[in-house]
């Protein structure tokens, strides 16, 4: 019933904990009502209306889709097996270069598109100058550094040393018309701000005009997953376009819909490999009900899994976490059995197959990935969600239209 809201939705769509609306409905600012169906707590669409933030969820159903009039080229840095470049292709942007330091994100994304122009190696050896204003975008997810401060404005030339740098040399070579930048949600306050302050200081010098950093959260963007990105957009100072985000989705997926037949793929997920539980660990985790985590074992084994964790503060949630079939996973993990951020299956005591960890990405099931098993979840981990990108995809295509 789609005029209903779980406490569990609610809390990820303001990006508040569910204490927090305990605490709420304790006093009255937002109180939960028992669900028609399910009898659990639950929130009518109409009672969101006071947060400006959710207002998208009372538009009509939203088509970001549009065609380009030209063609348009990106090329893709730190590109890892494709999320991103799959988005923008099935935007129908066209990349002319994409490059990763990782062999196997790389065999990955010739393996899949052996027509990609893909440079397996150190972005620090690649000249970008033969692309000068042959390229309208620049993207890129360079992990996220602080930089050392030679004055009150950081410089250019004060990021050597750092990926950014990297990026940033990319972006000069090349000028093209729109760069943008994704990155973790904790690049915001990194260094104290720091980091984000430098990367935005940078890109103006370098000619461009730099929009508000903007949170997208994936579950808006049909994706099944409660994951974060930060992007950064710059647009070059001699275009007086503006650039709009993509527009949010008000229909909201769970991982049912990412593992079964249903509205996101035509058919259930396939059988593929994955990691597996030792045999004690696995007999722990049977005893985790759907949604629950270590809490919800008996003392014992909670003592017994948490070890010195146990006597610690702090809640821990993704420890011993067994999914649930009627949320949105949480942020995929490099690897889906780590115990900090476990990830097992809803039903079976298992960690996500790589199939299973690659629909929640929201990668096609013809995407083959490349590696040992540990390495394709590292690749998928890693990787933009395919559907967000695909919006993010259409939004640039929008702005280049307008150029």
């Amino acid at each position: 019933m789609e005029n209903y809201y779980s406490l569990t939705e609610v809390a990820d769509m303001l990006s508040v904990s569910k204490e927090t609306l305990r605490r709420w409905d304790r006093n009255g600012k937002l109180t939960a009502i028992r669900h028609p169906i399910n009898n659990y707590r639950a929130y009518k669409k109409e009672q969101l209306l006071q947060f400006e933030e959710l207002g998208f969820i009372f538009s009509k159903k939203v088509d970001n889709k549009v065609k380009p009039k030209k063609t348009y080229s990106v090329i893709e840095l730190f590109a890892g097996c494709g999320g991103l470049a799959i988005g923008l292709e099935k935007a129908g942007l066209k990349c002319l270069l994409l490059n990763d330091i990782d062999k196997w994100a790389c065999l990955t994304l010739k393996k899949n598109r052996p027509k990609w122009n893909v440079a397996n190696g150190d972005i620090k050896d690649i000249s970008f100058r033969k692309y000068r204003s042959k390229v309208d975008v620049i993207t890129g997810g360079f992990p996220c550094q602080a930089f050392s401060y030679a004055g009150k404005k950081l410089g250019f030339k004060d990021t050597r040393g750092t990926l950014f740098f990297e990026y940033a040399r990319a972006v000069k070579e090349v000028q093209p018309v729109l760069c943008i930048a994704e990155n973790v949600r904790g690049i915001l306050k990194h260094d104290n701000g720091r980091t984000i302050n430098g990367i935005i200081s940078v890109l103006d010098e370098l000619g461009y005009r730099i929009l508000e950093p903007r949170l997208l959260k994936a579950l808006f963007y049909r994706v099944p997953q409660k994951r974060e990105r930060t992007i950064i957009v710059g647009i070059r100072k001699d275009i007086p376009i503006d650039y709009d985000f993509p527009h949010p989705h008000n229909k909201v997926y769970n991982l049912r819909d990412a593992l079964k037949k249903g509205k996101l793929y035509r058919k259930d997920v396939p059988i593929s490999v994955g990691s597996e539980y030792p045999k004690r660990k696995k007999e722990i985790m049977k005893q985790v009900p759907q949604g629950g985590y270590w809490r919800d074992l008996p003392l014992n084994l909670q003592k017994e899994y948490m070890m010195k964790s146990f006597y610690l503060g702090g809640g821990k949630t993704g420890m011993a976490r067994r999914m649930s079939w009627d949320e949105p996973s949480l942020t995929l993990t490099c690897n889906p059995a780590q115990k900090q951020t476990e990830r097992c299956h809803p039903e079976e005591t298992r960690p996500f197959t790589v199939r299973e960890y690659a629909r929640v990405q929201t990668f096609p099931d013809n995407w083959e990935f490349c590696g040992s098993v540990s390495e394709q979840y590292k690749q998928i981990g890693n990787a933009v969600p395919v559907n967000m990108a695909t919006e993010i995809g259409y939004s640039i295509i929008a702005f280049l239209n307008k150029c």
